[in-house]
């Protein structure tokens, strides 16, 4: 049995906490929204199995990492900050950096602003865009329709959304989750919300848990949650635009080291990323492989931990 150990380090002038396990070359896995390092927890052994050191973090604003009280410390620019700190307290030399949802901008930002200190980079269901453009993100999103809110702008209101989410976090994580995924047939569109209304108006819940994610799984995510609460999660959304500017020097720039994109088939950002995809071969020039896994929906290395394994450990063996 692979060990998932458990500390904490001093990162960009705040607490980040690392579960890791194995030791050799360090990959450093990133979360999204609403998970935590819990959502790599069939990677870790794996990794580790195969000679790997395996470390996934918790972003700031979860679990046991520093929760910053100001909506603008939750920005792109610190996220990185924060990953070229974790690097630099592993002191193992370059990391090899993976993200899945929020996590995947991490990673693409953090290869993109930092080259020096990876190997490779590899996002799970966001693709790679190399940002710009003319408009704001939210007004892009109010643009989209004039009936509902897209889910991001639903989440732009401090307080609103953590009301929400917090009168049962148990069930909005279930719905929010199985909605999202790739089990659900003809399943509702939760990427908007009707104006006035609540995002899990809409959910619908599965008749028994699917196989990717059990009942303690669901408790382990609550418990998290119970304890960090919503504010740092929800105030990634509410930097977009911030990120629009704090990063239009770098729109267009490619990332110039090895990367990997590992999409679903039944994901949304995939499938809104379709443009991006299309254009790896000018944006990732040093692309390893583009997959997009038949069947997937929105939570990849846990929908198709197996897949996602192999996929991660070619990636990382073509890297030595």
């Amino acid at each position: 049995m692979i060990e998932i150990k458990h500390r904490t380090v001093s990162a960009n002038n705040i607490r980040i906490h690392l579960a890791e396990a194995g030791e050799g070359p360090t990959v450093l896995m990133i979360h999204g929204f609403p998970e935590s390092w819990y959502s790599w927890r069939e990677q870790l052994p794996v990794l580790a199995e195969q000679g790997y050191h395996a470390v996934a973090m918790d972003v700031r604003g979860y679990g046991r990492s520093s929760k910053p009280d100001q909506v603008e410390d939750y920005r792109m620019l610190k996220k990185v900050a924060d990953v070229a700190g974790v690097v630099q307290a592993i002191d193992n030399g370059k990391v090899t950096v993976v993200g899945h949802d929020w996590g995947a901008p991490i990673a693409w930002n953090s290869a993109l602003l930092r080259p020096d200190l990876f190997n490779g980079v590899a996002g799970l269901s966001v693709p790679f865009s190399p940002g710009g453009g003319a408009m704001r993100p939210t007004e892009m999103f109010a643009l989209m329709s004039q009936e509902e809110d897209f889910y991001i702008n639903h989440f732009q209101k401090v307080g609103k959304a953590e009301k929400e989410i917090e009168e049962d976090i148990k069930q909005w994580i279930l719905g929010f989750y199985w909605c999202a995924g790739g089990d659900i047939v003809n399943g509702p569109n939760v990427s908007a919300v009707t104006k006035g209304g609540k995002l899990k108006d809409k959910f619908v819940y599965p008749e028994k848990m699917p196989a990717w994610m059990s009942e303690q799984d669901l408790d382990i995510y609550t418990r998290e949650f119970e304890y960090s609460g919503f504010f740092g999660p929800l105030n990634r959304y509410r930097n977009v635009d911030r990120d629009w500017e704090d990063l239009a020097a770098f729109a267009g720039q490619p990332i110039t080291i090895p990367a990997m994109f590992i999409g679903g088939e039944k994901d949304g950002p995939t499938q809104w990323g379709a443009a991006a995809i299309a254009k790896y071969n000018e944006t990732l020039p040093k692309l390893f492989k583009s997959e997009i896994l038949p069947g997937a929906g929105h939570w990849i290395q846990q929908e198709r931990a197996s897949r996602t394994n192999e996929l991660l450990l070619e990636f990382l063996d073509s890297l030595k």
